[in-house]
């Protein structure tokens, strides 16, 4: 008899081990963010001339998805294939690695990616974009980009806004039944990244 009670107790705890095991790969604890909202561009004049440290937080279906960034101002610049170069790897913010963070695994373009903390990079062309989840989120600007460690890199198409954006901004917009968009918009320019959440 206690041989069979010590064999179900041995069992129950692989079976703990292994359940929280599961948990830890599938949901991240994400951190309070740190710096501002950037709101969409008012007629308020813009007069910092510094690059604002910023966030994006949204949840779908109660999972919270984090955007960590940079904020530059367009400042009057030409800023597509001028301050931002086509056809190279861009971080898509300033100064450090524009990052993101899911609490929970996502689906995007078909592809599973497992919760988590990754770059947020793009690859701006004339004609369409490319944007890249990448792994190494610590670093400075694109100093340490290998396409080695990129964990999804598809095609997007830009629109364009009726606006100037003067900020570059994110938001994390719902669109229903579980699925969400990264919305990334500066200057003219908005890029929209469909994803789902796995449950």
């Amino acid at each position: 008899m206690k041989f069979i009670i010590a064999v179900f107790l041995l069992l129950l705890t692989i079976a703990c081990a292994n359940n929280e095991k599961a948990t830890t790969r599938q949901e991240a604890v994400l951190p309070n963010p740190t710096g501002q909202v950037i709101d969409q561009t008012t007629n308020q004049p813009d007069t910092s001339k510094k690059s604002i440290k910023a966030y994006a937080l949204g949840t779908i279906n109660g999972d919270s998805i984090i955007i960590n960034y940079y904020s530059p101002a367009v400042r009057n610049r030409i800023i597509w294939g001028g301050l931002v170069p086509l056809d190279q790897v861009w971080v898509t913010g300033a100064h450090a690695a524009t990052s993101i963070q899911f609490q929970k695994n996502v689906s995007i373009n078909n592809t599973s990616i497992a919760a988590g903390k990754y770059a947020f990079f793009t690859f701006p062309g004339k004609n369409e974009w490319q944007v890249i989840l990448n792994k190494n989120w610590q670093q400075h600007l694109t100093d340490e980009y290998n396409q080695n460690d990129d964990v999804i890199r598809i095609k997007i198409n830009v629109d364009s806004l009726p606006y100037v954006q003067e900020r570059l901004r994110y938001t994390i917009e719902q669109a229903g039944d579980g699925k969400g968009l990264i919305n990334m918009q500066w200057e003219r320019i908005q890029l929209k990244v469909p994803f789902q959440v796995i449950k």
